[in-house]
């Protein structure tokens, strides 16, 4: 069993739990912080938290939630078919995104820049911060995963000082400025915890089936819902744009010709359409078989390569994940199909604008109020906060944990009585 793969350290918590009544049902400790990540309140949000294309915009569109249950079930599958323990990986898929605020990676951009006094902002660094101190489990330490729960969904360990330069541009054209990171100073303490034993800044094997499947699955799947909203069209790419944007926002020294004969490949796919989408059940059963089909290619080719490179066991730091180049050229060219069509169309860039406005002036209002404004545990956060950086991380942290709607609403609140 892979159960027996993970050792004590592997399953410790910070806070040493007593010992569940005998007529609980059984569960093994990773079973345990599956069902927590479950139960979450930051679950639950992410139903109303953008994805792509808003929450409100469309019935078919995924939201945060429905990617992360994507997500969750190819980390599972490709979990299961290297060796590791299912559950650890599942719960990482789940948790992976409970730290991004309104509006997606645009709010993120606005809380990066406002939060820079109290040590910027990242939707990844947020995700351990509410599985191990915001949200409401155990005192001290939010959830109390276990370590290697924990560490699984950790995209990117390390602090915000080892972080590398953030390089392309925003869907504006403005240079990127948010740079990748997975713990605020404030959490080093847990976060060493967690590392204890780690190899540098490499992920444990759970962390890159997690980070994996959220590449495969947002690749795939943003494309579809593209595809079914209009934007865009298979048979007709424009690939010296998409092209251009691939470079932007993906892969800098990535040259036309892989890139050509990376789509050429694509296209060799059986279910890959031969003609335009016309939203007839046919056409839908088409690219649903299409994005089954792609998953399959891209989890498949992974599986075979770590195999081939390695014997394992694939668990923790035990071994790696290998992703043979052809797929990430695969997966990119998707990512950039889905973001020149949809991500960089003027209709919603300027609505990023108007968001990200909207977000900046939430922040000024809730850290001029103050705690009277805030949700009674932020308020309580706000009252035993030592100095300004540490309120302004309270108002962060409040702000983020809003849904879309939320934040609108709040908002509109709080200018009204201001």
């Amino acid at each position: 069993m892979t159960e027996d793969l993970y050792d004590d350290a592997a399953r410790e918590r910070l806070v040493e739990e007593p010992p569940k009544r005998v007529d609980a049902p059984v569960r093994t400790p990773f079973e345990r912080d599956r069902a927590r990540v479950v139960h979450a309140a930051a679950s639950r949000r992410l139903a109303a938290k953008t994805q792509v294309h808003g929450p409100q915009t469309d019935d078919f569109v995924r939201n945060r939630l429905t990617h992360s249950l994507e997500v969750a079930q190819i980390a599972r599958d490709l979990s299961r078919a290297i060796g590791c323990q299912p559950d650890i990986a599942e719960t990482a898929a789940l948790a992976h995104d409970l730290g991004h605020p309104p509006f997606g990676h645009n709010g993120e951009r606005v809380l990066a820049e406002l939060g820079e006094a109290c040590g910027g902002f990242e939707g990844n660094a947020q995700t351990l911060r509410l599985l191990t101190r915001l949200e409401a489990k155990t005192e001290g330490a939010g959830l109390n995963l276990t370590r290697a729960t924990l560490d699984a969904c950790t995209k990117y360990p390390w602090p915000r000082a080892a972080a590398e330069e953030p390089r392309g541009v925003h869907a504006d054209g403005s240079p990127r400025f948010v740079v990748k990171f997975g713990v605020y100073d404030d959490d080093r303490p847990v976060f060493d915890w967690m590392r204890r034993g780690a190899d540098g800044t490499r992920q444990c094997l759970e962390a890159q089936v997690m980070d994996l499947a959220d590449d495969v699955a947002y690749s795939v799947h943003d494309v579809e819902d593209g595809v079914v909203a209009g934007r865009i069209e298979l048979t007709a790419i424009d690939e010296a744009a998409v092209w251009q944007t691939v470079r932007d926002w993906y892969l800098p020294d990535a040259d036309d010709g892989a890139l050509d004969k990376t789509l050429a490949e694509l296209r060799t796919v059986g279910s890959w359409p031969g003609a335009a989408y016309d939203g007839s059940r046919r056409s839908l059963a088409a690219l649903k078989n299409l994005t089954s089909d792609l998953i399959g290619r891209f989890c498949g080719a992974v599986q075979h390569a770590t195999f081939a490179e390695s014997a394992g066991p694939f668990v923790r730091y035990a071994g790696d994940l290998v992703v043979p180049e052809e797929t990430r050229l695969e997966i990119a060219v998707l990512k950039g199909i889905a973001a020149h069509y949809v991500m960089r169309a003027d209709d919603r860039v300027a609505l990023m604008e108007r968001q990200r406005e909207l977000l900046a002036e939430l922040v000024a209002l809730l850290a001029h109020r103050g705690p009277d404004a805030m949700e009674r545990q932020f308020a309580d956060d706000w009252a035993a906060a030592a100095d300004d950086a540490a309120r302004l991380r309270v108002v962060i942290d409040q702000v983020a944990s809003l849904t879309d709607q939320s934040a609108v609403a709040w908002h509109a609140a709080l200018r009204g009585r201001a």
